[in-house]
């Protein structure tokens, strides 16, 4: 017989399965919409714009959508979401433009990370304090593996063709299928308080730096990454197989940065994975671009670049005390990840118009001011710090609530 503290998956099977289908689809549009870009000759400071377009549709995600769950509830909002999501992905199909792919970006964008609210609300109503560290474990996997996965399937097709997008489409009407069958109790969704940037910086400056410069890693990855590497390959292949090294990398050395962290302190470990950064980034600069040593060089990267959120998130929960909000303050925490991402595609974008490089030499560059910035800062006592917790690299504005050092603010 099973007890009431036994967790089990099968109830809340519906809404992994969602996630699984929208990153899979998620992690394969976002690095094709580069690549396809620069095969029609879109120059990268363009290719960088379009690609922003879709993190300003989340920013707006993050700050409008909550209204409209509120108002006709998450089934509806799910299927009004993945609709607007589908005729996105459908759209870049039917005609070619430049401005109209970055209004189609925008509202992917804005979709997407509605997406994330909904189920990411879903996934905390049946989060219980006893539970909540393994269901955020379980979706931190299904989402890193699932966005591996949606890297492989730039095999398929010829790039070309629009295969992709119906693919995209495809796997965004699967997540709907579950969602629209399932018999999970829709929950309340409260309204986002927000706290200003200033104001969180006074409180956790070393935590806002690694979510914003995290958030720069990450979106310059996902969206200017497949650009550089079909600029110096021209192979989709190569694209795919870097990506999806890069990704299960950052997944493997999620468990050990939480260790050693916890051990060593997050100001330490997040001085040490931007000095990381720092040192492959610079092997990118230097190297002769062979492919075996260039996926060696970016299974290395995302073991750096992924940890930083995480890593901040923890700096956050360490630095505040039981009379600040750390909810609300790990919510400010995730927008700035989201500015950080947004203003990456625009910044490499421009840089790489004059310097071929550039992607990784911004890399460089940021990771080396926040490896000293983190070492000039405070050490928290060890009796002060809280427990690492490994999160998901993209996450909507319910994510926070997942965390387990909630509970205990």
């Amino acid at each position: 017989m099973q007890t009431k503290n036994t967790f089990s998956i099968v109830p809340i099977s519906s809404l992994f399965i969602a996630i699984g289908f929208l990153a899979i689809g998620y992690g394969m549009i976002l690095t094709f919409i580069g690549v396809y870009l620069k095969e029609m000759g879109s120059s990268n400071i363009t290719i960088g714009l379009i690609n922003a377009t879709f993190f300003l549709g989340a920013i707006g995600a993050s700050i409008f959508s909550q209204k409209i769950i509120a108002t006709v509830g998450h089934i509806r909002s799910f299927a009004t979401f993945a609709s607007i999501m589908i005729i996105g992905f459908l759209g870049h199909s039917l005609y070619f433009n430049e401005v109209f792919w970055a209004i189609l970006r925008l509202l992917s964008g804005f979709a997407y990370y509605g997406l994330l609210i909904i189920l990411e609300s879903w996934l905390n109503e049946k989060s219980s304090k006893t539970h909540r560290s393994k269901i955020l474990a379980i979706y931190t996997i299904i989402f890193y593996l699932a966005t591996a996965i949606g890297q492989l399937l730039l095999n398929i097709g010829d790039t070309s063709g629009h295969v992709f997008f119906i693919i995209g489409s495809i796997l965004v009407l699967f997540s709907i299928i579950f969602i629209s069958m399932t018999k999970i109790k829709e929950p309340i969704l409260e309204p986002f308080e927000r706290y200003s940037l200033p104001k969180i910086f006074s409180i956790a400056p070393l935590a806002l730096a690694s979510s914003f410069i995290g958030g720069f890693f990450v979106g310059g990855f996902f969206t200017m990454m497949p650009v550089f590497i079909v600029e110096n390959f021209d192979s989709i292949h190569i694209v795919s197989l870097f990506m999806t090294i890069t990704i299960i990398g950052a997944l493997l050395s999620q468990w050990p940065i939480g260790i050693f962290s916890d051990k060593l302190g997050r100001r330490k470990m997040i001085a040490f994975s931007s000095f990381f950064i720092a040192f492959i980034s610079a092997c990118f600069l230097l190297s002769s671009y062979d492919k075996y040593y260039f996926y060696l060089l970016g299974a290395l990267l995302g073991v750096g670049i992924f940890s930083l959120y995480p890593l901040a998130m923890a700096r956050a929960n360490d630095v505040v005390d039981e009379n600040k909000n750390i909810l609300e303050i790990s919510r400010t925490l995730l927008f700035a990840y989201g500015l950080g991402s947004f203003a990456a595609p625009l910044f490499i974008g421009v840089g790489s118009y004059f310097f071929e490089n550039f992607i990784f030499f911004s890399f460089f560059i940021l990771s080396l001011f926040l490896g000293f910035y983190a070492l000039s800062k405070e050490k928290i006592p060890d009796k002060d710090m809280s427990i690492f917790v490994n999160m998901p690299s993209v996450s909507g504005a319910i994510s926070p609530n997942l965390d387990p050092r909630q509970d205990g603010a």
